[in-house]
């Protein structure tokens, strides 16, 4: 086995792979600041002279913005459908309480992002003895992750459903997008709060809603943005999205969490990859 591992490709993040009837985790090592370096310099040439809005993730503590198109922000979710819901594995924005960057990752959005900037006690972050996701490493969790979810509106006639093409509801027109963030960390604990209860939907007003999203954790900071996901790293989103990002970190259980995952009406089965934090001031709108 040591004679095969050695040939591992070093880009990719976690390897499985069966030796023996023994399932064997390969770690590799985190990409070089010059890997980064270039997938910002491909976005902003893909960017340049074209007319892409303002793009997301940023720095919600940073309000500098040059880039020149504006929109009207989407309505308040209230008058929107809530289209989809996902979570990333590290936050994608970076600011408040969450600014601890993880590392480069492998490049493609995995190993990434930032941390929850507080202290866990050793018992948060126990072992819980069950999974929590389904996949590989870049996509389960365990106690001690950062996670930051997205809860989806639109203001299509929708219904809430898996994956981001459900919130365009098939229609030529463009629908207008919102999207609400909070980042949670994942606690060995049943007395934090419940993730399902967190993404509980229901149909308030004929609009429908997660009606538990947190209103406790900070002022959000509301900005003009773009969709995200590793996918843009290199090329800018053409969506436009008003986003509302909470400042502070909530603290989630575990089992709460693994839960979810198991069933939920979304088919999210694990954590998504991030976007590189996007810090070109020309490709960021100004936050007022």
């Amino acid at each position: 086995m040591k004679a095969f591992a050695k040939f591992l490709p070093r880009t990719v993040l976690v390897s499985l792979f069966a030796f023996g009837g023994t399932v064997i985790a390969v770690q590799a090592q985190p990409v070089d600041d010059s890997v980064i370096a270039a997938q910002r310099a491909a976005l902003a040439a893909a960017a340049s002279g074209r007319s892409f809005g303002p793009q997301a993730p940023r720095d919600i503590d940073n309000t500098a913005g040059s880039n020149p198109i504006n929109f009207t922000d989407a309505p308040d979710r209230a008058q929107m459908n809530l289209c989809t819901i996902y979570f990333t594995k590290g936050a994608e924005h970076r600011g408040g309480a969450f600014t601890t960057y993880a590392g480069n990752g492998d490049g493609r959005g995995n190993g990434t992002g930032y941390l929850y900037d507080g202290t866990l006690s050793a018992e948060e972050t126990a072992p819980t003895g069950f999974s929590i996701g389904f996949g590989d490493a870049n996509a389960t969790l365990k106690p001690g992750d950062t996670i930051e979810a997205h809860y989806v509106h639109t203001t299509a006639d929708v219904t809430p459903g898996p994956g981001i093409e459900r919130c365009f509801g098939g229609s030529n027109e463009a629908p207008r997008l919102r999207i609400e963030a909070q980042v949670y960390v994942v606690v060995n604990d049943a007395n934090a709060d419940d993730f399902e209860k967190l993404t509980e939907v229901r149909l308030v007003n004929d609009k429908h809603q997660a009606v538990n999203i947190p209103f406790f954790t900070g002022t959000p900071v509301v900005y003009d943005g773009s969709l995200s996901g590793p996918r843009f790293n290199q090329l800018p989103s053409p969506r436009r999205v008003t986003w509302s990002v909470r400042p502070e970190v909530m603290k989630i259980s575990a089992r709460s969490i693994a839960n979810w995952l198991a069933d939920n009406p979304f088919d999210e089965r694990g954590a998504r990859g991030v976007r590189n934090l996007v810090t070109n001031e020309a490709l960021l709108s100004p936050i007022e």
